[in-house]
């Protein structure tokens, strides 16, 4: 589904049905250097049981044209304008790493559009070395390569996961050397540095009063579970779950991803419709 944001093209996956702004929406937000295909299993799953699915690719990522946005701020303006030209006045956020954070971001600046904020391989403050940094301006495919044997659990996934001759960390270092062919303009270090200069975390999570649902991986060393005590301490109602896998957990263990968003899903649709006249 494509729409036109402030003169370019933003485009999101509907999970396979049309797009209906009148069912539970649920809206889907990918990682640094990734896209909407990182939600390929949930976005899918929700939409053929009763959800209207947004699963977006961000300015200057997959089918999404422009520049790539330099902040988590405007990351988070570009996607309430996108859930506006959709016509949606209601939706849970559900955002991966990056797109944690502007979904995070996204609720503080319009707290009355967020029905439930899911919170995946997230952490604040989520700082970048400045090594990783440099190598992303200067090497990207070098940077590509370290940060996705940091992002994964393992070398070696458990036998056809998810399919007979799958590889979980080739299909990861693939979509991201296609976001940098498809956006040469230093892709990989604008979403780092959008992510190592977010300053608003903090006050964001204060302010959240939704439902909210933490996912975190086991065996995370991108953003540990260790790291996150000022999130889930600044929103001490969300509800944690841990899931055995590495930073990329849609790939490692989408059915435990899946069962998490999909149950924190059903529980906020139980109760709006509880309140509904």
């Amino acid at each position: 589904m494509e729409f036109t944001i402030k003169g370019a093209t933003a485009y999101a996956y509907t999970g396979g049905k049309a797009f209906d702004a009148s069912l539970p929406t649920v809206v889907l937000i990918h990682g640094a250097q990734n896209d909407h295909s990182v939600w390929a299993l949930q976005s899918r799953y929700l939409a053929h049981h009763g959800y209207a699915v947004l699963a977006v690719d961000l300015p200057g990522h997959g089918r999404s044209s422009g520049p790539a946005s330099t902040s988590i701020e405007a990351m988070a303006d570009w996607l309430l304008a996108l859930l506006d030209s959709a016509g949606v006045g209601r939706a849970i956020l559900a955002g991966h790493s990056m797109g944690s954070l502007i979904a995070l971001e996204a609720s503080h600046r319009a707290p009355n559009l967020v029905a439930g904020l899911a919170l995946l391989g997230t952490t604040y403050p989520m700082k970048v070395a400045d090594a990783l940094l440099e190598t992303a301006r200067t090497d990207e495919q070098t940077a590509i390569d370290m940060v996705n044997i940091w992002s994964h659990s393992s070398i070696a996934h458990k036998p056809s996961c998810p399919g007979p001759g799958f590889s979980v960390m080739g299909g990861a270092r693939r979509l991201m050397q296609r976001m940098s062919a498809r956006n040469p303009e230093q892709l990989f270090y604008t979403d780092f540095a959008a992510c190592n200069s977010y300053a608003n975390g903090e006050a964001a999570a204060a302010a959240v009063r939704c439902p909210a649902l933490f996912v975190f991986g086991k065996k995370d060393v991108m953003t540990p579970p260790r790291s996150t005590k000022l999130l889930t301490g600044a929103i001490a109602h969300g509800k944690i779950v841990n899931v055995e896998a590495g930073h990329q957990m849609m790939a490692e263990a989408p059915d435990a991803v899946l069962d998490a968003l999909a149950g924190f899903a059903a529980s906020i649709k139980s109760t709006e419709t509880q309140e509904t006249p």
